[in-house]
């Protein structure tokens, strides 16, 4: 796969990997948290749903209680924003 890769590309492929497996030990987490009960304080919009009134794992997602689809692409949204212009390769 990178026999004929140079210092940078395997460097690059190295901070991809590395990202990639904080951010799976953040879901981990997330997941860990929330089946043991501890959720966010509050609501989570204007109309008093609380953070623990949504289902955990993939009932979040999909379900008959899931998060509304406005609130799915808001969180997608976000993510991708800060893929964009936060986490970014910052070499040195």
């Amino acid at each position: 796969l990178l026999d004929s890769a140079d210092q940078e590309r395997f460097d690059r492929l190295r901070y991809v990997e590395i990202k990639h497996g904080r951010i799976s030990q953040l879901a981990f987490l997330g997941q860990i948290t929330t089946r043991a009960g501890t959720h966010l304080p509050g609501d989570i919009d204007y109309s008093g749903h609380s953070f623990d009134s949504y289902p955990n794992g993939l009932a979040a997602l999909f379900g008959p209680d899931s998060v509304p689809d406005r609130g799915t692409v808001q969180i997608f949204c976000f993510i991708g924003l800060l893929e964009l212009f936060v986490m970014k390769d910052v070499t040195g």
